[in-house]
């Protein structure tokens, strides 16, 4: 039923994925309210998959980043689908699918391309260790 109620979600809805933390971004406007909160708190991470529904490698490794915003309570996880808001993914110079992008502060702090949920995680957890000390 979670579904069908998702399926009725005006476009311009951001709705968090049912089995994860994921908020996936569907419109400038909830893109902006994020990028503004983000810009105000120079120690909170926030990490950004740019994807697209027909990107293979994206789908491979969707899983494992849902998995890590159940497991990183404290880090704000984003999904922006390139083709859905082209204009964000080029404002970060997303030149690959997936990208992972870590932000503090309206700032990047790290960079993962590809499918590499190792490299992923690894990042996130020095992010997390560098906000907290």
């Amino acid at each position: 039923m979670g579904s069908f109620l998702s399926s009725l979600a005006s476009p311009g809805d951001e709705t968090p994925s049912e089995s994860s933390c994921v908020i996936a971004i569907h419109s400038r406007s909830a893109w902006d309210e994020h990028w503004s909160t983000n810009q105000q708190n120079p120690n909170h991470l926030m990490v950004i998959d740019f994807t697209a529904k027909w990107c293979g490698p994206c789908r491979f490794v969707g899983p494992a980043f849902e998995a890590f915003s159940a497991k990183y309570t404290d880090v704000v996880f984003l999904k922006v689908d390139v083709d859905e808001l082209s204009e964000i993914s080029q404002q970060w110079n997303v030149q690959a699918m997936p990208t992972f992008i870590m932000l503090k502060g309206g700032k990047e702090t790290g960079r993962v391309v590809g499918a590499k949920k190792n490299e992923l995680e690894k990042m996130i957890q020095q992010h997390l260790n560098i906000s907290k000390s």
